[in-house]
């Protein structure tokens, strides 16, 4: 009588040795991601005392001091920042996935008119990176600078995205869509009823690629943007770590001591790491499967 294990027969028995490693080289792995946003953000609660005792970053957290907060709160650029990119990230995710998924569908299906010319015209600028300069003319013409559109419109789709998204429809078995269409249903009640349910997965890892990429936006709003008040909350990131600039602050904080810049720098990546770390554990589920698509199964 044999015993069924889970363990394909291909697979060598683990050895003591070969476990510890695996453990040893996972922990550092963990460690290595953990241990700075730890600094970051015991770093952003920390006091001047505590910072310059520490001789800048700090490890050991030495209580709790959160004017680092207050301060760029108080000043309103960083509120407004966040604003700004949330509405970008909101309105930029959903009309992404929702060119992507019509182009999708429609480069997916067999005999669609002109597919092949489309998807050729697709990959051309995939091919062949267009020019910064022609993008820069392009967004300025049509009236976009210092808009919120210059951020969004210029990314709407990935063609990388496109193809991947494209794949998954074509694995979906025609038969079920063809027996769609003999009850009368159309095109768009057969995405909507029967391909995108069955691409969720798919639609969540894309949605959350687009939603990063929104969210870190910064080289666009380098060149589209001038207004301070449209500044996308990478960009006020970047003032901050790079150019220096202290946060502005109101009447109400004038003669208040200035907390020291290492809280006020760490304090503005916590608030623009939070939101996407938040948004994870909600998509989690699909990530795995969907990031699979494509991949060579053994």
């Amino acid at each position: 009588m044999s015993v069924k294990t889970s363990r394909p027969v291909w697979e060598e028995k683990p050895t003591p040795i070969g476990q510890a490693l695996k453990a040893t080289v996972l922990t550092l792995l963990v460690l290595g991601v953990l241990f700075p946003m730890w600094v970051i953000l015991v770093t952003s609660l920390s006091s001047r005392e505590t910072i310059t005792d520490a001789g800048g970053f700090v490890i050991i957290p030495k209580g709790i001091d959160t004017s680092a907060y207050e301060t760029i709160f108080a000043g309103g650029a960083v509120t407004r920042a966040l604003w700004i990119s949330t509405l970008v990230t909101v309105i930029g995710t959903a009309l992404a996935l929702t060119v992507t998924v019509l182009a999708a569908y429609g480069l997916s299906r067999p005999r669609s008119l002109g597919s092949r010319w489309l998807l050729a015209y697709f990959l051309l600028p995939f091919l062949v990176y267009p020019p910064l300069v022609p993008k820069y003319l392009v967004v300025t013409g049509l009236g976009l600078k210092d808009t919120i559109w210059a951020l969004i419109l210029p990314s709407a789709i990935s063609v990388f995205n496109l193809v991947v998204v494209r794949g998954f429809f074509q694995g979906i078995p025609q038969e079920l869509l063809d027996s769609a269409r003999i009850d009368g249903a159309s095109d768009f009640r057969v995405l909507g009823r029967i391909v995108l349910p069955l691409s969720k997965a798919v639609v969540a890892v894309i949605g959350l690629f687009y939603a990063v990429g929104y969210w870190n936006v910064w080289f666009d709003a380098l060149l589209f943007i001038d207004r301070n008040d449209m500044y996308p909350i990478q960009r006020v990131l970047q003032s901050y770590l790079l150019a220096g600039q202290a946060p502005h602050t109101s009447g109400a904080t004038v003669g208040v001591t200035m907390p020291p810049s290492e809280a006020i720098k760490m304090a503005v990546v916590v608030l623009t790491v939070a939101p996407i770390v938040a948004v994870y554990p909600f998509i989690q589920r699909h990530f795995i499967k969907g990031v699979l698509i494509g991949a060579v199964k053994g």
